[in-house]
This record gives C-alpha cells, sequence and structure tokens, in this order.
C-alpha cells in the first residue's frame, strides 16, 4: 500500500523554509547594508560580462566615421568614440575584459598562494626560508611597478596581464596561508592524523586547507578590486589588454588626452565603471571580514 502523502503539510513546510531563507536575506540586508549594496554592484557587473553578448546593442567593434564623436543620444546612450563605435556596447564587451581579468588573477594568486604558504607552513626549514625570503622581495615591490615589470617582460596579452597581477597577489597569500597553516599543524587534531599515518600533504589539502577557508574569502574579495584597477593601469599604458579588446583602462587610454575638452564621456564612463567595481569589490570584503570574524560579529 502506497503512502499517504499530506501535500498541505508539505506546501506549509516548504513556505516555512522560504519565509526563514528571506528573513535570514533581510537580517543581512540590515546588518550589513554596504556589503549588501557591493554584492548589487558586482552582481550587476558580473551580469553584464557574463551576457555581454547579448546586452550589447551594437558590435563593439564596428567603426562608422559618421558616427565619430557622436554624443549621448536615444540611439547611443553613451554616444560614440573616435572611430564611430557604440560606447555602451563597448563598456558592457569591456566589463566581461576587465571583471574577467580580475578574477582571473585573483584566483591565480590565490591558488599560487595556497602552495606557497602550505608548503612553507608544512615543511619549514631551509624551504620556508627560501619561500618567505622571495615573498618579502616582492612584497617590497608596490604592487603596479611589480605588475608593470612583469608585464613588461611578458608583452601584452590577455593571459600574461592575469599572470602579471596574479604574481602581486600571491606573497600575501602564501603569508596568510603560512601563518594559519603554523598555528593549525601543532594542534590535536592533526598530531592524531599523523598518529593515524595520513602523509603530510593529505593533511595539508584535508585538514588545514578547510579550516583557512574565512580570512581565505575574505582576502580574494578584497584583492579582486585592487586587481581589477591594476588590469586597468596596466591597459592604460599599453602594458595590458591588447586592441581589439575593449578593456576599460584601454578606453581611457585612447581618449584621456586628446578629447577630455571635446568628448568627455568617452572618459567618463570607464572611469565610473572602474571606480563602481572598486567600490563594490571592497564593500563586499568588509562585510564578509565582518561577517566571518567572530570578534566583529557584535561590532
Amino acid at each position: 500500500m502506497e503512502p499517504t502523502i499530506n501535500y498541505e503539510a508539505e506546501l506549509t513546510r516548504a513556505g516555512a523554509n522560504v519565509r526563514g531563507r528571506m528573513s535570514r536575506y533581510i537580517f543581512l540586508v540590515k546588518q550589513y547594508p554596504l556589503g549588501a549594496l557591493g554584492a548589487l554592484i558586482m552582481a550587476v557587473l558580473i551580469f553584464l560580462a557574463i551576457f555581454a553578448n547579448v546586452l550589447m546593442p551594437y558590435d563593439p567593434l564596428a567603426t562608422h566615421p559618421a558616427l565619430s564623436l557622436g554624443k549621448p543620444s536615444l540611439e547611443h546612450w553613451f554616444g560614440s568614440d573616435n572611430l564611430g563605435r557604440d560606447v555602451l556596447s563597448r563598456i558592457i564587451l569591456g566589463a566581461r575584459i576587465s571583471i574577467g581579468v580580475g578574477v582571473s588573477a585573483t584566483l591565480l594568486g590565490t591558488l599560487f598562494g595556497i602552495v606557497i604558504g602550505l608548503t612553507g607552513g608544512f615543511t619549514g626549514g631551509t624551504i620556508d626560508l627560501i619561500l618567505q625570503r622571495l615573498s618579502e622581495i616582492l612584497q617590497a615591490i608596490p604592487s603596479l611597478i611589480l605588475a608593470m615589470a612583469m608585464a613588461a617582460v611578458l608583452g601584452p596579452s590577455v593571459f600574461n596581464t592575469i599572470l602579471a597581477i596574479a604574481i602581486t597577489k600571491t606573497p600575501v597569500m602564501g603569508r596568510v596561508i603560512r601563518a594559519n597553516t603554523l598555528a593549525l599543524r601543532e594542534l590535536p587534531f592533526i598530531e592524531a592524523s599523523r598518529a593515524a599515518g595520513m602523509r603530510e600533504w593529505r593533511i595539508a589539502i584535508r585538514h588545514v586547507l578547510p579550516n583557512t577557508l574565512a580570512p581565505l574569502i575574505v582576502l580574494t574579495t578584497a584583492n579582486l578590486g585592487g586587481a581589477i584597477l591594476i588590469e586597468a593601469s596596466l591597459s592604460f599604458l599599453g602594458l595590458g589588454i591588447p586592441e581589439p579588446y575593449p578593456s576599460w583602462g584601454k578606453m581611457l587610454s585612447t581618449s584621456a588626452a586628446e578629447y577630455i575638452g571635446t568628448a568627455p564621456w568617452l572618459l567618463i564612463y570607464p572611469g565610473v565603471f572602474i571606480s563602481l567595481a572598486v567600490f563594490g569589490s571592497n564593500l563586499l570584503g568588509d562585510a564578509l571580514r565582518d561577517m566571518l570574524d567572530p570578534r566583529r560579529r557584535g561590532n
């Protein structure tokens, strides 16, 4: 005999679950309004990056000399540049380039930092000493200067820009992971894992790394804004994303000096979107820090 299902009770339970989730979201928005604003800004920019092909009203690479330096209008909301290309379409595609490079560089730098931090924290001795001295050398150089040097050596391309920015983010990530590894490796559950015969690399991945996720998430989110800003700076200087990719920094570079008086919209819109990306990621990172750090939750 098939069991009877109380559909009314199931619907009531589902409704209670939805209301519970909504109440938690509303609580988080009230508790961290700036963090919610940052999350909203980043969500919109990521949405633009993912669905750029659908949202672009015109071909961002197509030139129309008759529309050169056209002012913002109902047909071209953000105007057109010196080659008659639609600025709004280039801004939307630029979101894919700038956000994609920033996220990729931040994740790659985090991966490098995890490898360096876990290796140095668990092995110690000469290996740890060498890794820390290299990290200190890299950290002593300003991030933008280091990225410029790496980009100049590697050459302008999307992958080289990602790699150059990732290297600037690696030392801080590595030091955070190493500090957490040194604090965790002497705890009883790590000693118990060693006594059970687990290898060091397995202990690091299975037990140490999951316990460093909270500071890692916060630092990764906070570094995203810096990575986007460095990418814009490199592209502005001609060392980052090459043509014809419409990076926000590249858009500023091609119009900053010549058209600042005659077509200010060529500078305003890319600058606003760069500022929004940095502002949103910083707000989100600060909110995540407060949420994940028990010492700050009551503040």
